[in-house]
């Protein structure tokens, strides 16, 4: 119930130190099998389970609670050929001109060139754009604050939820990415902040071999331990 200085209860279940720590562990293994996907199945997905996904998204925290982003989904042929051709477009004049040779280095072990067939056999792109003004119904435009960071936080809990449904994913940011803004038909206050492809990983779907920071390398502790 929201009281008269417009406040609200928190809804939040304490758990024992043993569950805390069992449901930590679950999600970090859970988390520890995300992959990055580019071998993608053409067979569709339940569209509910996006549209879940989405919603999971929708609560991340953001500066003075603007909710500064659109997730602009497709699955519609055509609109991802279009995407497709223009994107390898950039990603051609990228791998030919723009990248450094050390980006380029960093990049090899991956497997990645200007080829982008995922982004037609995929069945649903997300194109996510970050409102960096907000514009109200009746035209009037206000600062968003935040909103790289916000957008990013909601990001990590789509992915994240997209995920634990059962779905593979990949984060593809071609520089620039304009075009998203026309494919998805988003205002000129939206910037494109990435493009999702998401869908189940293809039969025989093969993964570079990496590996991943260990925790004394991502971690540390200042101060006393208490």
């Amino acid at each position: 119930m929201t009281a008269q200085d417009g406040s609200q209860p928190l809804e939040f279940q304490e758990l024992a130190p043993e569950a805390m720590i069992a449901q930590a562990e679950r999600f970090y293994a859970q988390m520890q099998a995300r992959r990055s996907v580019r071998d993608f199945s053409d067979r569709p997905v339940p569209m509910r389970v996006i549209d879940q996904a989405i919603l999971a998204a929708g609560p991340a925290p953001s500066g003075a609670n603007k909710q500064p982003w659109h997730f602009a989904v497709t699955t519609d042929p055509e609109v991802k050929l279009a995407i497709r051709i223009a994107a390898e477009q950039e990603e051609q004049a990228f791998y030919e001109r723009r990248a450094s040779q050390q980006w380029l280095d960093a990049l090899a072990p991956l497997g990645t060139d200007a080829n982008k067939p995922f982004l037609q056999t995929a069945p649903v792109l997300v194109g996510v754009f970050m409102e960096k003004t907000a514009v109200s119904a009746q035209g009037e435009r206000s600062k968003n604050y935040y909103p790289m960071e916000s957008v990013g936080i909601a990001c990590g809990l789509l992915i994240s939820a997209l995920h634990l449904s059962g779905l593979v994913t990949l984060t593809h940011t071609p520089s620039p990415m304009a075009f998203l803004s026309s494919a998805f038909e988003r205002p000129k206050n939206e910037k494109p902040y990435l493009l999702l492809v998401v869908g189940y990983p293809a039969e025989h779907c093969r993964l570079p071999d990496i590996s991943r920071k260990p925790l004394a390398a991502i971690y540390s502790r200042v101060g006393r331990s208490s």
